[in-house]
């Protein structure tokens, strides 16, 4: 993304992770707090609309109940923070008061943009407060969300609002530079990469295991969620939150960290929401041919280039199309349960008329739910 591009950018997601925001996780680091606000507030000055993904909540819970060492069970987690919340807002809503801002607290669950009518709610919601120039502070719902629907960190949290409000850039600020070709850590003679390919498979490879201890996510789920965010066309940059003034260095054209590019045009808001937003269900393995046709018109997918299912689904639920190597290559939601998908594997148009009768659709996935992943 050049400076140029940069420049036309106007909406802007940014994840500021746990090692940047707390005293090595044993409670708020208020003078970092009050740096980050100040460049918030300076780019809000400079016209562009900013929505924070906060991480700090445990860690400021922990240091109202006194705890130093962070829990484990999923309950006492979901205690600390939801009292470390209120205290974090609060340490925001200061700052951010100075700076001319006022600051919105949203709480969200993976359930909430999972649902479709409760996915609008949340973008009309979030629209509005960008609208009235506020800022809003968004984190998991920890007191609620159950760990089967938890979005398993910030990073994935980020990327997903990323998805919900269109944004044109998701920065994710650490405590690394970027995205190195190997691990740093292992291999000091590793080179910091400056510009990939969002989704490319093998930068998986390279971003190795977890980072900080304080976080939740390393640099494998950062390259992950900059795969998921460029499905909706939105461009992310990794980068060290410990450059002064990055974010507005970042603004300037700096080149600072990582660009992943997406490589896909922007997907119809249906699209958008049902690849950003939910969990696939089951899998369909195609035949090179129906791999092909997906790959290159976007055809609706017939039962005739399906080879087998895999999973427990029902009619509506979201599935992944992969092809006859595995690659995933699109994602639909599906016009049959599992079961009858599977009775109509490999035939024709006609076979299944004279099997199940006229029939309002033969196509498993519509052309119109289905969407091609880079």
């Amino acid at each position: 993304m050049s400076r140029s591009e940069l420049a036309e950018t106007r909406r802007w997601v940014v994840k500021i992770g746990s090692s940047l925001l707390t005293n090595d996780g044993k409670g708020l680091n208020h003078p970092a707090i009050a740096a980050w606000v100040a460049q918030l507030s300076e780019l809000h000055r400079q016209g562009l609309e900013l929505i924070l993904v906060s991480s700090g909540a445990v860690a400021a819970g922990m240091e109202r109940l006194g705890w130093q060492t962070r829990p484990r069970a999923l309950a006492e987690l979901q205690a600390a923070a939801s009292i470390g919340q209120a205290a974090l807002v609060q340490v925001y809503q200061g700052y951010l008061q100075t700076g001319g801002m006022i600051g919105a607290q949203v709480l969200l669950t993976h359930e909430d943009l999972r649902d479709r009518q409760r996915y609008l709610s949340a973008r009309a919601t979030l629209r509005t407060l960008l609208e009235m120039g506020t800022l809003p502070i968004i984190n998991e719902n920890d007191a609620v969300a159950s760990a089967e629907l938890r979005f398993g960190d910030n990073d994935t949290l980020a990327a997903m609002v990323s998805n919900l409000l269109d944004a044109d850039l998701l920065i994710i600020l650490t405590d690394q530079a970027g995205l190195y070709e190997a691990d740093p850590r292992q291999h000091p003679e590793a080179q910091l990469l400056h510009e990939v390919r969002a989704g490319d498979p093998q930068l998986l490879a390279m971003a190795g295991g977890a980072g900080s201890k304080v976080g939740t996510g390393g640099m494998r789920s950062k390259v992950m969620a900059a795969s998921r965010a460029a499905r909706s066309g939105t461009a992310t940059i990794v980068a060290s939150g410990h450059e002064p003034d990055v974010l507005l260095r970042l603004y300037r054209g700096a080149l600072l960290g990582t660009r992943f590019q997406p490589q896909v045009p922007r997907l119809a808001a249906r699209k958008r929401w049902f690849v950003g937003q939910l969990r696939p269900m089951g899998k369909l393995r195609l035949d090179a041919g129906a791999a092909r046709v997906l790959r290159e018109k976007g055809s609706s997918l017939l039962p005739v280039g399906v080879t087998a299912v895999e999973g427990e689904f029902q009619c509506g639920d979201l599935v992944s199309c992969l092809d006859p190597e595995g690659q995933e290559i699109a994602q639909g939601l599906i016009n049959f349960a599992s079961a009858e998908v599977a009775a109509r594997l490999g035939k024709n148009s006609a076979e299944i008329t004279e099997l199940f009768g006229e029939q309002e659709a033969v196509e498993l996935i519509h052309r119109d739910n289905l969407a091609l992943l880079p």
